[in-house]
């Protein structure tokens, strides 16, 4: 019987910056898996796959790999290593018996559970606020002052190259210490955020959402595609549909907890209504809609990887994520007239201002409009439109 492959997990720095370290024996099945998984990255310095901590979930590492190699991850319950303390923020006063243990501060993790924030914002949370629990390991993070936080963010930003929207989560972990567990309000306001940036959510054309469509052939992954673009879904919302949710003789799926805890209603296609009922007729699920071979949730890596198939199957050139296929649903339904209030119901925003964003992305609209300077010459010189 041939001898398990076997992937060891570990946490080190990679170019002063926190990863997981992915180190197993060359193996070409599993180099290609390894370059699905989101945010992997190749090192040839260590001889080793990475991914940043931050984006780092283990459970969907698993998932990628079940059955395909044994996950030693007794790496990961070794603390992370602190960040290099060449350009370490100003220091406090410490406390002498502090234990050098890295860990989240007492009630942080259990504050996070009370107020029901999900379990990816609980991940994220508490990573990063190990990372700040491990810059000032010597110290009483009572004693954190404004400006050594303000600091330790300039450092991040400048050692580690954070983004805009990761110094918001990092800000956001901190102050859900000082401000609901401390029971501290109103005291960290002033750190420092980013200047908000205005980024154009990237789309797809119709003909190119219909050629992915087309160029997957498995009634499964078509059904998972066509689901996700038709109704406007997360990949988080997709794996979370149960076969209840589908409504066939409504026209509607009942989308569950999705983002802010709360229920909706979304569209069911007529056509992949029916792509839908071929799948489940022939894969017959259990409970989940989408479900993995082991009759367990169907993982967002997967669909991240049938996704990047049809992609080049498709013959288009340019990188898509499953939820470019949500924003060219809802910049498609603006093109086609549908008011944006109701897309902002369809697609769960909060504020209207999330959704008026693919007002500046369509391109039909603005296709109709004329520049002054064609309006101009046709007027002054009637069939001639020449400068």
């Amino acid at each position: 019987m041939p001898e398990q492959r076997q992937i060891k997990l570990s946490y080190t720095t990679h170019r002063q910056q926190a990863v997981v370290r992915i180190d197993f024996a060359y193996d070409a099945e599993l180099a290609e898996r390894m370059k699905m998984i989101d945010h992997a990255r190749w090192s040839q310095s260590m001889s080793a796959w990475y991914v940043p901590q931050e984006h780092f979930d283990l459970h969907l590492f698993f998932e990628a790999f079940r059955g395909k190699a044994w996950v030693d991850y007794e790496g990961l319950k070794i603390p992370a290593p602190a960040p290099p303390s060449a350009s370490a923020p100003p220091t406090v006063k410490a406390k002498n018996q502090r234990s050098q243990q890295v860990d989240v501060p007492p009630g942080y993790q259990e504050m996070l559970e009370q107020k029901r924030y999900s379990l990816n914002t609980q991940k994220i949370y508490i990573s990063y606020m190990r990372d700040f629990t491990s810059m000032f390991h010597k110290f009483d993070l009572k004693d954190v002052t404004k400006d050594q936080i303000n600091r330790y963010i300039l450092w991040l930003i400048r050692e580690k190259g954070i983004s805009a929207s990761q110094q918001n989560q990092r800000i956001n972990a901190i102050k859900f210490y000082y401000e609901k567990v401390l029971g501290r309000p109103g005291e960290y306001y002033d750190i420092e955020r980013p200047r908000k940036s205005f980024d154009l959510p990237k789309v797809l054309s119709e003909n190119e959402v219909l050629a992915i469509l087309r160029a997957t052939e498995n009634i499964k992954h078509k059904a998972i595609l066509g689901t996700i673009y038709s109704a406007g879904l997360r990949r988080s919302e997709l794996i979370n549909l149960r076969i209840q949710d589908v409504q066939f003789d409504k026209h509607i799926l009942y989308i569950r907890g999705a983002k802010g805890k709360k229920d909706r209603t979304s569209l069911l296609s007529d056509s992949i209504g029916i792509v839908l009922q071929r799948y489940m007729q022939k894969e017959k699920p259990n409970y989940w809609l989408f479900e993995s071979p082991g009759r367990t949730k169907y993982s967002t890596t997967s669909i991240a990887r049938i996704l990047h198939a049809a992609v080049e199957k498709a013959g288009i050139r340019k990188r898509v994520t499953p939820h470019m296929l949500r924003h060219s649903f809802a910049t498609h339904m603006l093109e086609q007239g549908v008011d944006i209030r109701y897309i902002q119901t369809i697609l769960g925003h909060e504020s209207s201002k999330t959704t008026e964003i693919y007002t500046h992305v369509s391109t039909k609209s603005l296709a109709k409009i004329k520049s002054p300077l064609d309006m101009i010459l046709k007027d002054k010189t009637q069939n001639n439109n020449d400068l």
